[in-house]
């Protein structure tokens, strides 16, 4: 559940293995996240997960997600 006082931003959107591995330094470091994949429908033209992070750490998320796309 995320904290009432935290407001989230999109911070992209990713495969499912990097989301995952995202999401684990997300967590790692204590940051506020969710996710949301995409439905039934919406599947049509969203092709990945799409995760929202604290807004007041969207820098640092960023430099987390470079990190693990770049491998």
């Amino acid at each position: 559940m995320i904290p009432p006082d935290v407001r989230t931003t999109y911070l992209g959107e990713f495969t499912h293995e990097h989301a995952d591995r995202i999401a684990a330094e997300l967590e790692a470091r204590g940051i506020v996240w969710w996710f949301k994949q995409p439905g039934y429908i919406s599947r049509v033209w969203e092709h990945g997960v799409r995760l929202f992070v604290d807004r007041t750490r969207l820098e640092e998320c960023e430099r987390i997600a470079d990190d693990i796309l770049r491998g």
